[in-house]
Parts: structure tokens; C-alpha cells; sequence
């Protein structure tokens, strides 16, 4: 047995566990790494320096040392966070539907961990806390390997975490963490097929193309996010011009931001001069078509790939469009299913847009960046789904869970 598969099954005989757990032990855990997070926070502030530093030094770009950061402040947050996690509903046991049969057998359809989830990610740090606590309360153990740029960070909070289980009496492989970050290793968690349940990765297009491709596991998609923006004819541009520098720039390295914005025609003269002003006071670039270049002549000429393309950077693709069937059009062929908005004041455009669009979340004259479990009133989020199987949006506490169906009988025979 390989050692992956050793520290697989740990995790699984931790599961069988957490699955019994009754939610006051879980909170209670919860409680313990919460307080845990902020007793040790310099120890894990100084790991994660050595991260950034280690970064910096490769020439990572600004954006994502963003992403990897824990300052003081990030930490309390996390903390926080944590005890919100707690203070939601233990969705293990959830009765969703019951029925009496006619022979007399009773079916309930119950909510139910499911059982090892496997998380592959990237940069930031903040992840492996979040997923370990949802899937704590879900009944779930994480078995989780993080990026080779912020392992100093991860194994820190691992530590924490691991400790927080032993005091409350919990396995502490509930909380697994590979500090081997090697694609070898990680080629060899997607194939531990009976170990793990379910494989989630979280972070850029190519390591999601890679799980997908390479995994024996159940893999649930997240996370890339080519959003869009679309001002309407019937927009307010005042309106438009917040929710465009909001959506872009409130945090460029997230998976919610825009990446493109789309501007009817009709409003075209008017509104972007507003927007590339609002823009460029934040630090944003604009790519544009030949249309929005006639109108924002500092703008860079946009080619194909910026219509497809996750800057996570202060960088906004900028289209013309005649009309609300354009707009449709152009984001059906570059979206990535995960947030987009249209931003009108006529009420028929929004309803055919939220209709038509096919995405994770879709937006009537609000900022992309709401597409987030905490937003969403879920607690921390595991990732955002952007498929179409099980669960689709934030993933949350109930997200994390499947079903099993309870049937009660008096000794009935088919």
C-alpha cells in the first residue's frame, strides 16, 4: 500500500466517523479550530510569509500574491467564518421528501455525507480552512492537496486544525493535507477510485482541465470564470459604471470577477468614456474591438482569445454589440457557466436574459461578485460548481452531502 492510499484510508475510517457525529461535537470542533486559528495565527502568519516571499521571488504577478496572502485581518475573517460555518443547519439526517406507500412501507428520501472529498487547488490558503470546516460539518472528511506555492501556509493550518480535532475527540484524519505537492502525487490522488468519493478541483482553467481529464474519481467542476457584463440600451449608466468597476476591480483575482464587458450600441458613445475614466482610476486595461477603439482610442486592440479569456488581472475585454441577441449570442459561445449580468431597466430584456443564459448564476442589475457562498448565505463555500450534475453555484453545506433513501416496513415482501 502506497502511502497516498495509507493516508486515503485514514481519512476514509475518519468519515465512517464524522458521519455518526452528532452535530454538537462537530460545533464543537468548529469552535476549537476557530480559537485554535487565532492562538497559533503567528505561526501561521510566519509560514505564509516564507510562501510570499518564496513567490515573489519567483516572479509571481501581484494579482495572485494577492491570492495567497494572509495578513492579521484575513485570519480574524477565516476565524469568523468558521463560526459561521458552525452556526448554520447540520444538513446530515435532513429529511428532503417522505412518503407512505400502498403496501404500507415508509421512504424517506435523507440527506447523507459524502464520505471522502477530495480537493485539488491552488494560491490560496484561505481554501484548505474552508474546506476542511465544510466538510466537518457535513459528516465529510477532506483529504486535500494544495499548490506547491503556498504548502508552508497549508501545513500550518493543517497542523491547527488536525490539533483542534484531537482536543474534542475526532480523528484527526478528518483533515488530511499532501505536503507532497508533485503532479505525481497529485496524478495519483485522482485514481484512488474507492478511496475518495468525490474529487473537487478549485483554481485555474488548466489544473480543472487536468482533474477532468486525468481522474478515476467523480470529479464536480468549479471555478473558472470568464463573466460578463452587459449594458443594456435601457441601463442607468450611473448603475452600469458601479457594477462594472465593482464587478472588475473590487478583486481582480477572483473567479466571479468580469472579464468582459458588452455595451449596446445605442449607448455605446455615452457610457464608455464614463466606464474607461472609472476604470483607469482603478488600474484596469481595456481591450477593445474596433468599434469601442473608435470611441476609447487608448484602448488595446482585442484579439479572439480575450473574448475566451480569465485575466484574474486588472485587465476588462470590451465589446460593442447590436442589441440584447448579440449580447446573448456572445456570451452563450464564450461563457464558462459561471456568473453573468445584464444591467437594464427594461424588465422584458432582464427576464429573456436570465432565461436564456445558461450559467451558474445570473444577474438583473447586480455585480458578478455576489456569486459567493457567504453572499449567498451559505457560510464558506468549498467552490463554485459549474456544472450541471448534483450541484451547481456555491458549494455549500448541503452541496457537500447526497442521499440515501430510508424505507421502514412491517415485514413486507415483493
Amino acid at each position: 500500500m502506497s502511502r497516498l492510499t495509507a493516508l486515503g484510508e485514514q481519512a476514509r475510517q475518519a468519515a465512517r466517523v464524522l458521519a455518526a457525529a452528532p452535530t454538537a461535537l462537530k460545533n464543537r470542533a468548529l469552535e476549537a479550530i476557530s480559537a485554535a486559528l487565532l492562538q497559533r495565527g503567528g505561526e501561521i502568519l510566519s509560514a505564509n510569509r516564507a510562501d510570499f516571499d518564496a513567490a515573489r521571488a519567483g516572479g509571481m504577478s501581484d494579482a495572485m500574491l494577492d491570492r495567497l496572502t494572509l495578513t492579521e485581518s484575513r485570519l480574524q475573517s477565516i476565524a469568523n467564518a468558521v463560526l459561521k460555518v458552525r452556526d448554520l443547519p447540520d444538513p446530515v439526517g435532513e429529511v428532503l421528501s417522505e412518503q407512505t406507500l400502498p403496501n404500507g412501507l415508509r421512504v424517506a428520501k435523507t440527506r447523507v455525507p459524502l464520505g471522502v472529498v477530495g480537493i485539488i487547488y491552488e494560491s490560496r490558503p484561505n481554501v484548505t480552512v474552508d474546506a476542511a470546516v465544510l466538510c466537518l460539518k457535513s459528516g465529510n472528511a477532506a483529504f486535500l492537496r494544495g499548490g506547491s506555492e503556498t504548502i508552508r501556509s497549508n501545513i500550518a493550518l493543517e497542523s491547527v486544525m488536525r490539533g483542534a480535532l484531537r482536543d474534542v475527540g475526532l480523528p484527526e484524519g478528518a483533515v488530511t493535507l499532501l505536503h507532497d505537492t508533485s503532479r505525481e502525487t497529485a496524478g495519483e490522488m485522482m485514481r484512488l477510485r474507492g478511496v475518495i468519493d468525490v474529487l473537487i478541483p478549485r483554481g485555474g482553467a488548466g489544473l480543472i482541465a487536468a482533474v477532468v481529464q486525468n481522474a478515476a474519481v467523480p470529479v464536480i467542476e468549479t471555478g473558472t470564470g470568464n463573466c460578463h457584463v452587459y449594458v443594456h440600451e435601457k441601463a442607468d449608466l450611473d448603475m452600469a459604471v458601479n457594477i462594472i468597476v465593482n464587478a472588475k476591480a473590487q478583486r481582480v483575482s477572483v473567479c466571479n470577477a468580469a472579464e468582459t464587458l458588452l455595451v449596446d450600441e445605442t449607448v455605446a458613445g455615452a457610457f464608455l468614456p464614463l466606464a474607461q475614466k472609472a476604470l483607469r482610476a482603478k488600474g484596469v486595461e481595456l481591450r477593445g474591438c474596433g468599434r469601442t477603439r473608435a470611441i476609447l482610442p487608448g484602448a488595446v486592440p482585442a484579439c479572439d482569445a480575450d473574448w475566451a479569456a480569465e485575466y484574474l488581472d486588472y485587465i476588462l475585454a470590451v465589446r460593442i454589440v447590436n442589441g440584447l441577441d448579440e449580447a446573448i449570442a456572445h456570451i452563450s459561445r464564450y461563457s464558462t457557466g459561471h456568473s453573468e449580468c445584464i444591467v437594464t431597466g427594461d424588465q422584458a430584456a432582464a427576464d429573456r436574459f436570465l432565461r436564456e443564459i445558461d450559467a451558474a448564476a445570473v444577474y438583473h442589475n447586480a455585480s458578478t461578485r455576489f456569486t459567493d457562498g457567504e453572499e449567498f448565505g451559505m457560510g464558506a463555500e468549498i467552490g463554485i460548481s459549474t456544472q450541471k450534475m448534483h450541484a451547481r453555484g456555491p458549494m455549500g453545506l448541503r452541496e457537500l452531502c447526497s442521499y440515501k433513501y430510508v424505507v421502514r416496513g412491517q415485514g413486507q415482501t415483493r
